[in-house]
């Protein structure tokens, strides 16, 4: 039997062993995955690719391992198992509601998921607490991170993915628009959840009939069109009745004007009264605290970031360690010192390693193949394995996974991450192959046609359930298979 020590020197050394094991690496990309980037229009040299044995000393495959790429969401990989390891699966979040004189104040720390039933939950417990009547303002306190300016991935600043990390962020600050078809009147009913004061909604939307489009598509079928202030959506084109009910995520107001207006709704529903205002500021010294609302743990919050890829919890992870490591008002740059000082102790060099945000939303960030493997290496025999590996998407099941590589052995045998910008597609994960061994594998595509490489790199993913590459030991009496 390996020690528990053996074990994590031999995981810790497959970090260093790629330029060492070159030669007893496969020379290139497995046929499978050549063909369908072939099929694509990508060439060889816009990939890198890694596959290799958990816990094991060298690579089965290392192609371009140490280039440099772009990784979009893998990215996520490095921060939730650097926040699991640093900051403890158990970690929970805060947002604090004080008396301060006539006004009440909301202290956040971050939470990634202070959702509209958690804020509800919140100001219930206010209301439990004898609070009827708030005489004064809703002061908002968003120090523990310093202000992050909204940094658009693409033209969609309405999109929630663009929301800028807040330490006091609602419900995503986002607004849920529902569709219900209406054929037989040719109409459609839309409604807006939460549906907050102050929101104009205007719907001359008519059904049609034909397939439903996806994604941009669907948006620009339908004519949605927003504005901020005052807050207005707008939906006046053609709704195919085969796209049945159907929901948009849209984040329209100021993070003021959200939290405000959600108070405003939820305190009214529950019979309180307010007559003020909501502003920034700070907790005073002199402050009574009355209610500590705490988010789930860490060990779940990561399975929302990787299953369904989250950004906005990413980004607001990323700054909970700049600010729980380096201190507040965070920063973003005291994150990246912390992850790249616990690299180190893990004796992974990751040289080329850019991380601004630690979602891979960023055209800026970037990592090496062979590092992210090496941080999966160490992740596997780490003592918060369990945590992370149950956080990552189950192929064919689950998250960003559920409709991938249904078929064949693989389904269900893998816990996969993916990316994708509109040039990059990227997976990292484990993969139980045949022979009942884990193998690590990470695939990163950078190029125009890179959203095309879906194919190649699920042809990755099977080649490694298949064994690497290597035949599968003969049965008994079964005769012996030929070269």
């Amino acid at each position: 039997m390996i020690s528990p020590r053996l074990w994590l020197f031999k995981a810790l050394l497959a970090g260093f062993a790629f330029s060492a094991s070159a030669g007893s690496a496969a020379a290139g990309l497995p046929a499978p995955v050549l063909k369908e980037l072939r099929t694509a229009g990508i060439p060889e040299s816009s990939v890198a690719a890694v596959v290799q044995e958990a816990g094991g000393a060298a690579p089965s495959l290392a192609w371009r391992a140490t280039a440099t790429m772009h990784p979009a969401s893998v990215m996520k990989v490095l921060t939730t198992y650097a926040a699991l390891e640093l900051l403890g699966p158990a970690y929970r979040w805060k947002t604090e509601a004080w008396q301060d004189g006539e006004d009440l104040v909301l202290r956040g720390y971050g939470d990634p998921k202070l959702t509209y039933e958690s804020f509800w939950l919140l100001l219930r417990a206010l209301r439990l607490r004898g609070l009827r009547e708030i005489k004064g303002d809703v002061v908002l306190d968003r120090s523990f991170f310093a202000s992050q300016p909204q940094v658009l991935i693409d033209d969609e600043p309405f999109r929630p993915y663009n929301v800028a990390p807040d330490a006091l962020l609602v419900n995503f600050k986002s607004l849920r628009f529902s569709f219900f078809p209406e054929p037989a009147r040719g109409a459609v009913r839309v409604a807006a959840e939460p549906a907050l004061p102050g929101l104009e909604i205007v719907n001359s939307l008519k059904t049609v009939d034909g397939g439903c489009p996806e994604g941009r598509a669907f948006r620009e079928a339908i004519q949605a069109t927003f504005q901020a202030q005052p807050p207005r959506a707008s939906f006046t084109g053609a709704y195919p009745s085969s796209c049945g009910e159907r929901e948009l995520n849209v984040a329209l107001h100021t993070p003021l004007d959200y939290v405000e207006a959600m108070i405003r709704q939820l305190w009214t529903e529950m019979g309180g009264t307010w007559s003020g205002k909501a502003r920034e500021g700070v907790v005073s010294p002199g402050a009574r605290l009355l209610y500590t609302h705490d988010s789930e743990p860490l060990s779940e919050i990561v399975r929302d970031i990787n299953k369904f890829s989250n950004n906005v919890m990413a980004r607001q992870l990323y700054l909970t360690m700049a600010a729980e490591l380096g201190g507040a008002p965070a920063q973003p740059e005291n994150a990246s010192l912390s992850i790249k000082t616990f690299l180190r102790k893990k004796r992974i060099a990751a040289p080329e390693l850019v991380i601004e945000n630690g979602s891979g939303l960023s055209r800026g960030e970037r990592m090496s193949a062979a590092s992210l493997a090496a941080v999966l290496q160490a992740a596997w025999a780490s003592p918060v394995m369990p945590e992370f590996v149950a956080s990552l998407p189950v192929v064919a099941a689950d998250g960003t996974m559920r409709r991938r590589l249904r078929e064949g052995g693989i389904a269900g045998s893998a816990h996969v991450k993916t990316g994708l910008l509109n040039d990059v597609r990227s997976a990292a994960g484990y993969v139980l192959d045949r022979r009942g061994r884990r193998q690590v594998v990470v695939m990163i595509v950078n190029h125009p046609r890179a959203p095309e490489s879906q194919a190649a790199v699920d042809a990755l993913l099977a080649w490694a359930y298949e064994g690497a590459g290597r035949p599968l030991p003969a049965k008994p009496g079964a005769p012996p298979s030929r070269p």
